[in-house]
């Protein structure tokens, strides 16, 4: 984009001191080759305007376009530098924000504008097109539910949210950056993996479910986990077909037996923990309605976090060619949050 990606506070004052730089990367990185107009084509430096600075007109069919069209900042009356440091937080704090820190911290009026713009910003840490795990990987395959307790309405009955999630199983010794706990420069120290193994965690996959039907799953699998990867499940019956599909199955009935289940399907259940953790810890729990933009946010953090200051970049870099909820779809229902 031109620019080089902040790693401190005040690095990002350095590289974003006022609008003006934020205006610039912002145009840089919707136009990277040069403004092309979006309803002529027309390729070459637009018409600027020193009292509208975010519209951009052509100079060959005359029409108008606004520097944020098109992205996940789009008839936001906040400015541009506001969701610059909003991004930037979001993505440095290790564990995230919620809704009323971030509110506080940008000293945003409403806790509506503040809820929007995050749930904006999730949107924009799902890529388009982004690659299927595995390969020559082993992903685990499991399912869990997420919520709290219900009580008064008799034993069994619950309102917990079905999710689905796959991970990727990688050697330590292939970790893809640098162990994001130690200090820079601070060597990795000699010992096995997370939880006494000799592997760590790769790329994650999480999404809501409806039920567990093999509808449901097989799909989830065929999208998410590349052909001919091995795939370790439990021995629930609908995921008897995967081998059929093209993966090589590797199916164990743990029957609750928590040995089995800790050597056979390990990182998964490691996963599953987080998230409740960070579900709980950081939002205090959240409602099954806005449960996948939650899931697509831990998922794009536990991702990146061998590169946890580059994920400011990657989020600036989606934003400018996602669609993003509005208050009203958010509330409605009728906005549909991406599975990450």
């Amino acid at each position: 984009m031109g620019q080089p990606s902040p790693i401190s506070l005040p690095d990002f004052q350095r590289i974003f001191p006022n609008e003006e730089a934020c205006r610039t990367y912002l145009y840089a990185a919707r136009f990277p080759e040069g403004f092309v107009c979006p309803c002529c084509g027309r390729c070459g430096e637009p018409y600027r305007f020193k009292n509208h600075p975010n519209m951009l007109r052509c100079r060959g069919c005359k029409r108008n376009t606004q520097l944020t069209s098109g992205t996940v900042m789009q008839n936001s009356k906040m400015p541009i530098s506001t969701w610059f440091w909003g991004a930037f937080l979001v993505t440095s704090m290790t564990p995230g924000m919620s809704a009323l820190q971030f509110q506080k911290m940008l000293g945003i009026n409403r806790y509506e504008t503040a809820f929007n713009m995050l749930h904006k910003l999730r949107a924009a840490m799902v890529r388009p097109g982004r690659d299927r795990i595995g390969g020559e990987w082993p992903v685990e395959v499991d399912e869990t539910f997420v919520g709290g307790a219900t009580q008064g309405e008799g034993r069994g009955r619950h309102h917990k949210t079905l999710v689905v999630g796959a991970v990727e199983l990688r050697p330590r010794k292939k970790a893809p950056g640098p162990d994001p706990n130690l200090p820079s420069g601070q060597q990795r120290p000699q010992h096995r993996g997370g939880h006494g193994r000799s592997f760590i965690a790769g790329r994650l996959r999480l999404m809501v479910i409806p039920n567990r039907k093999q509808e449901t799953l097989e799909p989830f699998v065929r999208d998410h986990v590349q052909p001919g990867t091995e795939v370790r499940t439990d021995g629930w019956i609908s995921y008897e077909n995967l081998s059929k599909l093209g993966f090589r199955h590797e199916a164990v009935s743990v029957k609750g037996d928590h040995a089995k289940t800790d050597q056979h399907l390990p990182m998964i259940h490691i996963v599953f923990g987080n998230l409740d953790a960070w579900l709980l810890g950081t939002h205090h729990g959240v409602s099954p309605k806005h449960l996948q933009a939650y899931l697509s946010e831990f998922v794009f953090r536990f991702n990146r976090r061998f590169w946890p200051m580059a994920a400011f970049v990657s989020v600036l870099g989606i934003a400018v060619q996602t669609a993003a909820p509005t208050y009203a779809g958010l509330y409605r229902g009728a906005w549909e949050h991406p599975a990450g």
